[in-house]
């Protein structure tokens, strides 16, 4: 289930297509991280924001609001919004599930220490919220204050409930449209308000957005049992090794056989790990058909994506985002 080389194709067009403007973003971003009293700020976001991430949240901002034609400059600040949040939360993401890697790289809480990452994502989150008020807009301001509430919900409530075996696909997708979703609907959102455009359209952007950070996070978890070190730019297997109940060992044990649960029970809920049980817990993902369920829901989201992209206008932007609802699961056909 590797990343097929074709998969890359959509998302490279819409880079390119929205390049000048993504150039401004970058820069824009340089210019915010910067810190005269604080130099280890810049030197550990420069860390994580160079690492060669795919800018796709800014990405999607900027597109939503070239679609829905807007030609000013608050879009360029919104999507250097999106980008210091999404960095905020992954920079505490990595020193709350004491992470060693990113983007195929050392963390940043192992090359510097938690303090250094949790103070950093806390100036990004401030920086942001700069960032937002300059766009003069109420409405802007309430999407994206209210995404960043509801991503420190998601994690929050993933803390509970990645260790219980009661946790159910409800309660995973909550997780999930928290910590994952809601940023890509508030990307997408934005870009509609700032433009200016009618609420059907700006609904659209946010169903969008929705749909495809969902796809987005449960291929993700479903490449951790099935893709590569180089593919997901973490190690394969860290969601078993830190117990996380995603969405194909949630359908796993849903099936399990009394013995099988008490294996689930011993690795996820008492994190009691021994050689040869994520091989064992592959197995078992398999031969449920956990992993084939999980990517017919991946597809499914991503075709519910493409379909709310209809009410926006004709223009080769809408088609590169349908594009990319393909491309976003394309790592798992």
């Amino acid at each position: 289930m590797g990343l097929d080389e074709t998969a890359q194709k959509p998302h490279d067009r819409l880079s390119a297509h929205l390049a000048p403007d993504m150039e401004r973003v970058n820069a824009l971003i340089r210019r915010r991280m910067a810190s005269e009293h604080a130099p280890r700020i810049p030197e550990v976001t420069a860390h994580l924001v160079e690492a060669g991430g795919k800018r796709l949240r800014p990405m999607l901002t900027i597109a939503a609001a070239r679609l829905c034609g807007y030609d000013g400059d608050h879009h360029i600040r919104l999507a250097a919004t999106v980008e210091f949040i999404h960095t905020a939360t992954l920079l505490h993401d990595d020193v709350v599930d004491e992470s060693a890697q990113r983007r195929g790289r050392p963390t940043a809480n192992l090359l510097w220490d938690n303090k250094s990452s949790v103070l950093v994502g806390d100036y990004l989150f401030s920086r942001s919220f700069q960032l937002m008020v300059e766009t003069g807009s109420l409405r802007v301001l309430d999407i994206l204050s209210n995404a960043s509430a509801t991503i420190a919900e998601g994690e929050v409530l993933q803390l509970s409930a990645a260790q219980d075996l009661r946790t159910d696909e409800a309660i995973y997708m909550k997780v999930i449209r928290g910590k994952t979703a809601a940023l890509f609907s508030a990307a997408t959102e934005v870009g509609g308000v700032i433009a200016g455009a009618p609420e059907e359209q700006v609904r659209a952007l946010f169903t969008y957005g929705d749909a495809l950070g969902i796809a987005f996070q449960i291929v993700d978890d479903l490449l951790d049992y099935g893709g590569s070190t180089a593919t997901i730019g973490k190690n394969v297997g860290d969601d078993f090794r830190e117990r996380k109940l995603t969405l194909p060992v949630i359908k796993a044990v849903a099936k399990a056989t009394p013995e099988e649960r008490e294996f689930w029970k011993r690795v996820i809920e008492k994190g009691d790990q021994r050689e040869g049980d994520l091989d064992r817990a592959m197995a078992l993902l398999t031969g449920h058909g956990a992993m084939d369920e999980t990517r017919a829901e991946a597809l499914c989201w991503a075709r519910t994506a493409k379909a709310a992209l209809a009410v926006l206008p004709d223009h080769p932007l809408r088609a590169m985002l349908s594009d990319l609802a393909d491309y976003v699961v394309a790592r798992v056909n």
